[in-house]
């Protein structure tokens, strides 16, 4: 339609998208600010300035960015539709000519009614069905554009392409056409887009062309639009270009004109229509009992697993980097430790982190330690256990999947290291638990169907069709395949992460899984896209742990010893039990029950803690349900009649006996030569080796020595828990402002309409026009405030701050004195004082 023939405006139809703000109620603004929470910071002083934020490009890429595909294709489709176009033309651009594409007319329909409601509520678009236009910005970004394809696809139009064309070449072009001559180029480009949006003289007129014109055209029609000609182009093409199906564009670049791509694609400005979101389909069915206990077996394992981790580094774990982070063989070892991949130690080490549990030490030589809130966590039942690591895991913006991965800077991504955040990464959990929720209980889904349902949500950047080479004229293609975005990626993580720390069992979401989302609260329900306060998320904590605990293994008092010197445990254990065990017996084997072995060694070990022969055969007595093996009795008995016999001191160091013939025998191992030992006294041997050296070198030999003071009294070695400082968990990391709650956005709404009417309240001229802020001397302004005060007129102000801030107000003055008017200001809808040296002048308002 050309701009001569747009239909009046109606007088009720706004005039701007500050016009349609206006006639928002409340709610919608709230809405508007809740989807779009960057228009917030800092709050616009009236409308006008908040359309106007609203229209900046960052801000409106970042809303394209947040639409759900559908929402984006009809935004696309509006981009090259007339402005302003009418609900009408815009469903033709989307269901095509015959409503088909998207599953039926009624569909498409109900699915392109939602999806203006969303771009209305974003002020994306405005105006009403019949006037609908886009913002301006969102247009220059969608539209087709000579330096990028309009992601339908679609070319300019044919007076855009003709633009520069000169007179008599069109008048060429409307003759090959078969239409009359026009006497201007204007009327030419009428008559030629009439031809091309008129169905039937279209297709007569492709009827006629050769087959390898049509092939050429089938190529270009879905996009890109754009293609290379020779300077004498076969014969098919000169067909096309002496007819205006391509257009020249610049020295060897012809386009095809988006109404005539739109008749070949009957209409529709996208090639697959996608009004509704896949649907999330279930792979196996479980019993929602089996998928609940296997959830609950992995949840205890999660908790053995980050218990081992920082009881691996309880006495001081790695060194940190330089540039911060754990280093890849400090990982390595870490995954040998815990007997599990290094991607999966990571993300242990990770989530310890996440939880406040381990943290640097802040020394001159600095390492990773246990938190002083690890050994509060270890105080709780194993359920709140699980919950505190459950909740740290759900909202934390660090990603333990790019760990191995490189940064911008072809940096190496280290554990614990920087640049591991990213702010979509709670959301993105949180959503694929909830599409969890969708499917039936005990039932684990596709994770294509997930992927897919998440590109649906919020299709990837830049995702655009290719084009070919056919006929002489080339299309550029994209090469190779693009790698797999953050989102699905960060997806897939989620799926495994969440099987790890047994959110799910079995692929499918447990019970106390659905808790901590929030699916099974009625005070706490899920939302999409909503993030749950603190509050919230303790109460859902506390609600998935009470699920848990019923189902989780009792901590036994016992084991099992048998005749091989070994002990097992056929579940978990009693916390002060597990820690005496794991003193006395080496660790074997773990699983559903754990292998304990004793060794020379390991006995050794509880001697060097402080217990005696008779509190180790009292301690395995008490805790065994079997009889003690006559092996291990003698094992105990055997390594404490040798142990202490030998002691050693600092000298630099010196071994001391009451056996000479046991220090005569030491002097002839060929073996402590490397000690360096000579005999002061019958009983007594000096080494210039340190303390620790000599008395690891006499075990080495086979003996049994012990550290003694200088009092002469036995050395009792326990193992020293290396805590950090107190340390605070990481907070998450928010890329842009964080989300308004409901009291800072009615707080706004009310702020920016304050502020509105003190811009739009019609106001009686002030005695010099132009300027932003009334202008009264210090008198005027004075003898208007206390005439106000007497007849409760409200006032037009200018005033400026203490900051310079100039701002205009609507007040109604109550009382002036000592230099001050305090008033009922309309614009922050309360009661202010003003000190009357900082008001510009005063103006009274419209009668009306």
């Amino acid at each position: 339609m050309s701009t001569d023939e747009q239909p009046q405006r109606p007088a009720d139809s706004p005039r701007s998208l500050a016009e349609a703000l206006r006639s928002r109620d409340d709610a919608s603004l709230g809405a508007l600010l809740h989807a779009r929470p960057d228009l917030l910071t800092p709050v616009p002083n009236d409308l006008t300035q908040l359309a106007t934020r609203a229209a900046t490009r960052a801000s409106v890429v970042r809303a394209l960015e947040r639409l759900d595909r559908f929402a984006q294709q009809v935004a696309e489709a509006l981009a090259v539709a007339p402005e302003p176009a009418t609900y009408d033309e815009l469903h033709a651009l989307v269901a095509g000519d015959e409503g088909e594409g998207g599953g039926g007319d009624a569909s498409v329909g109900a699915a392109l009614t939602t999806a203006l409601a969303t771009l209305r509520e974003q002020a994306l678009i405005w105006g009403a069905d019949d006037r609908l236009r886009l913002v301006r910005t969102a247009r220059e970004l969608l539209a087709p554009a000579p330096q990028y394809p309009s992601p339908t696809g679609l070319g300019p139009t044919v007076a855009e392409a003709t633009a520069g064309m000169s007179p008599n070449r069109m008048q060429d072009i409307v003759a090959a056409a078969g239409l009359p001559s026009t006497h201007d180029a204007v009327s030419a480009v009428k008559s030629l887009t009439e031809l091309f949006t008129d169905r039937t003289r279209m297709s007569a007129l492709l009827d006629e062309a050769p087959a390898e014109s049509v092939e050429v055209l089938s190529r270009l029609v879905w996009g890109p639009p754009y293609g290379q000609v020779t300077a004498d182009p076969a014969r098919h093409l000169r067909w096309l270009l002496d007819r205006g199906l391509l257009l020249p564009t610049s020295p060897g670049t012809v386009v095809l004109p988006r109404e005539a791509a739109l008749h070949l694609r009957a209409g529709r400005a996208h090639r697959v229509l996608e009004p509704a979101p896949p649907a999330v389909e279930p792979l196996r069915e479980h019993r929602p009992q089996a998928v609940d206990a296997a959830a609950a077996s992995q949840a205890y394992m999660a908790l053995d697993t980050v218990e081992e981790l920082l009881k691996d580094w309880d006495e001081g774990g790695p060194t940190v980097l330089r540039a911060g982070g754990l280093s890849v063989r400090d990982l390595k070892r870490t995954a040998v430790a815990l007997d599990v991949p290094e991607p999966v130690a990571a993300f242990w080490v990770e989530l310890a982190y996440a939880a406040g549990l381990v943290a640097s030490d802040g020394d001159a030589d600095e390492r990773y330690a246990a938190t002083p809130a690890y050994d509060d966590w270890q105080e709780l039942p194993a359920a709140e256990r699980w919950s505190v690591i459950a909740t740290a895991w759900l909202t934390a913006t660090r990603t333990a999947g790019l760990i191995g991965g490189r940064d911008g800077k072809d940096r190496t991504l280290s554990a614990l290291g920087p640049h591991l955040d990213r702010s979509s990464a709670p959301e993105i959990r949180r959503r694929v638990l909830t599409l969890l929720t969708t499917l039936p209980d005990g039932a684990s889904p596709t994770p294509e169907s997930i992927l897919a349902r998440l590109r649906w949500e919020r299709p990837p950047r830049g995702s655009s069709g290719g084009g070919a080479s056919t006929g002489g004229v080339s299309t550029h293609a994209p090469v190779g395949n693009a790698p797999l975005e953050l989102r699905a990626r960060i997806a897939q993580w989620t799926l495994n992460e969440a099987e790890l720390l047994g959110v799910t069992g079995r692929g499918a979401l447990s019970a106390h899984g659905r808790a901590l989302l929030g699916s099974e609260s009625e005070e706490t329900p899920a939302r999409a896209g909503a993030h749950p306060s603190p509050a919230e998320l303790a109460a859902c904590g506390a609600r998935a742990a009470r699920l848990l605990a019923p189902l989780l293994p009792e901590p036994l008092d016992h084991v099992l010893l048998q005749a091989d010197l070994t002990a097992v445990a056929p579940g978990p254990l009693d916390r002060p039990l597990a820690e005496t065990l794991s003193v006395l017996a080496d660790v074997e084997s773990k699983g559903g029950a754990t292998v304990y072995r004793f060794t020379p060694g390991s006995v050794r070990r509880a001697l060097d803690a402080g217990k005696s022969a008779s509190d180790l055969h009292a301690f395995l007595a008490a805790h065994s349900r079997t009889p003690v093996p006559q092996p291990l009795a003698y094992l105990i008995d055997d390594v404490a009649r040798k142990h202490g016999h030998l002691r050693i001191g600092a000298a630099s160091a010196y071994v001391r006996c009451d056996d000479e013939a046991l220090l005569n025998e030491i002097l002839a191992d060929k073996r402590s030569q490397g000690l360096r030992l000579r005999r002061l006294a019958p009983t007594v041997l000096a080494a210039q080796a340190d303390p620790g050296a000599l008395l690891e070198g006499l075990r080495g030999m086979g003996f049994a020595p012990a550290a003694e003071s200088a009092e002469g009294d036995v050395l009792i070695t326990r193992a020293h828990a290396h805590r950090s400082p107190p340390r605070t968990k990481p907070e998450p990391v928010h890329d842009g402002p964080p989300l308004p709650d409901t009291t800072l956005i009615g707080t706004a709404v009310r702020a920016i309409r304050a502020g509105d009417l003190a811009s739009t309240t019609p106001r009686k001229a002030t005695p010099e026009k132009g300027e932003a802020l009334p202008r009264t001397t210090a008198a005027e302004t004075l003898a208007t405030m206390q005439t106000a005060v007497l007849t409760g007129e409200a006032l037009w102000i200018g005033y400026v701050n203490a900051e310079g801030s100039a701002s205009q107000r609507v007040i109604a003055p109550i009382r002036v004195e000592g230099g001050f008017v305090t008033a009922y200001d309309h614009t922050a809808d309360e009661v202010r004082t003003y000190p009357l040296h900082r008001v510009t002048g005063v103006a009274e308002l419209a009668d009306d």
